[in-house]
């Protein structure tokens, strides 16, 4: 028996005892003495700290349980979950495993967000989905493109609201971008340029040896779903979970989600049907720290027929500005970025910021510009909550093909230079057969 199933038989049986939960009725209210929506978090520690600040600060929301499997969260140490000393979420229960969360809490519950490690993000949000509650999961969705189909399937057969953490995407600059786009300033896009000088990748041999598990730290809770691995200190847990295949997406998914966002939305794409990447040979175990992936999108009434998408990452990003770009070749670009190439001109749209045009007539355009408003995220999705009714921005019925787009990508790093040919009906790729096991779910320890 290998390490993986080890891991993943050692798991179902933690799981067992914790089989029978109660399951509220999708979009029933918590009883709450005070009227507001009850919120429970997994994941409080960095990212966790914040989005759990971010829902809490709604006058609508009252936080009722903390989760993370690092106690050192919990308790706030290093991170905000203390304010001068004080509990800021006072009398909100702690836990570090969110099955005994929900199997003591489910009926004080009435939404959950989840910002844990890409590989830890579809279980903890599919139990959240399957009793009922709304769920806010930090991007990219799942590191898995069958979970993240499974989850949009599950959030729509259980009426619940969702919303994935592109936060991003409701500020003015993106939104303003997406409006002069789609009112043809520059006309159809025939080519997209997304980058990050971001470098979330390993490209050395596997780690070796073994460290003690800090006792603040629930190891085997941590590695949830994916193969048995050794603690080793300062490599997985805290941060550098992204470098990994195992647990993390690499730059596209930490940054590529983000900037992949505006062009995709408001082109209105749906998932490509072939990705080819060009990087080191694959190692099966840490992601590339540099990487081009080129993708083939089907043409949209916004794009022209030969419409074209690039993203570079690690030291490919920026791309080298030689003209050919669709800006100056003097224009120095941001480190983070995209650049819609139009029929009638061009938009530089740097990571939260921008956007810029060229040529500068195009500006004799904008007589009386519509600058939209910015949005709140998560009040995006708690208002829609407390409605019943309208569709948050980055909800799953979007955010599930926006991370199959970047997945792709992924997949693609693990064979460097083949196009991989991808039916996005039938949810598998044609061509290279073998390359379906990391479309698959890869994990059965039921977590």
């Amino acid at each position: 028996m290998n390490h993986q199933e080890t891991s993943r038989r050692k798991f179902i049986r933690s799981s067992s005892a914790l089989a029978g939960f109660y399951i509220l009725p999708s979009g029933l209210r918590a009883n709450s003495p005070n009227g507001r929506l009850q919120s429970a978090h997994i994941g409080v520690g960095g990212k966790g700290s914040v989005d759990t600040a971010q829902i809490a600060a709604h006058p609508n929301t009252q936080v009722v349980a903390l989760c993370d499997v690092d106690r050192n969260s919990l308790d706030g140490r290093g991170r905000k979950q203390k304010t001068n000393g004080k509990e800021r979420y006072p009398g909100a229960k702690k836990f570090q495993d969110y099955r005994e969360m929900f199997a003591a809490m489910s009926e004080k519950i009435d939404i959950v967000s989840v910002s844990t490690p890409d590989h830890t993000h579809y279980p903890a949000t599919m139990k959240a989905i399957e009793l009922g509650k709304h769920v806010y999961t930090q991007k990219p969705l799942t590191n898995n493109i069958a979970e993240a189909r499974t989850l949009m399937t599950s959030a729509r057969k259980h009426k619940v609201f969702t919303q994935m953490g592109i936060q991003n995407q409701s500020s003015i600059a993106y939104r303003t971008a997406t409006h002069f786009i789609r009112s043809g300033l520059i006309g159809k896009i025939s080519k997209v340029h997304v980058w990050s000088f971001k470098n979330w990748g390993y490209d050395g041999p596997p780690h070796k040896g073994e460290d003690p598990v800090p006792a603040n730290l629930d190891w085997n809770m941590w590695l949830g779903t994916a193969p048995e691995r050794s603690f080793v200190k300062g490599k997985y847990h805290t941060m550098d979970w992204r470098r990994y295949m195992d647990f993390g997406c690499g730059t596209l998914g930490d940054m590529g989600i983000h900037i992949f966002d505006r062009p995709f939305g408001t082109l209105d794409l749906k998932p490509p049907t072939w990705a080819k990447a060009t990087c080191r040979a694959t190692t099966g175990y840490g992601l590339p720290t540099k990487m081009i992936v080129d993708l083939g999108f089907k043409s949209t009434p916004r794009t022209t027929d030969n419409f074209s998408w690039t993203w570079y990452d690690g030291t490919y990003g920026p791309p080298e500005n030689d003209g050919n770009l669709g800006v100056p070749a003097d224009k120095k670009l941001p480190k983070q970025g995209a650049i819609f190439v139009g029929e009638g001109g061009s938009m530089l749209l740097g990571h939260i910021n921008g956007p810029l045009f060229f040529p500068g007539s195009v500006y004799d355009k904008l007589k009386k510009p519509d600058i939209p408003k910015k949005v709140n995220h998560y009040s995006n999705w708690i208002d829609s909550i407390l409605a019943g009714k309208g569709e948050p921005t980055a909800r799953f019925d979007y955010a599930a093909p926006l991370t199959e787009s970047v997945l792709l990508g992924v997949i693609a790093s693990r064979y460097p230079g083949k196009k991989i040919e991808w039916n996005t009906a039938e949810g598998k790729v044609t061509n290279i057969k073998e390359a379906n096991k990391y479309v698959a779910f890869q994990n059965t320890r039921n977590f």
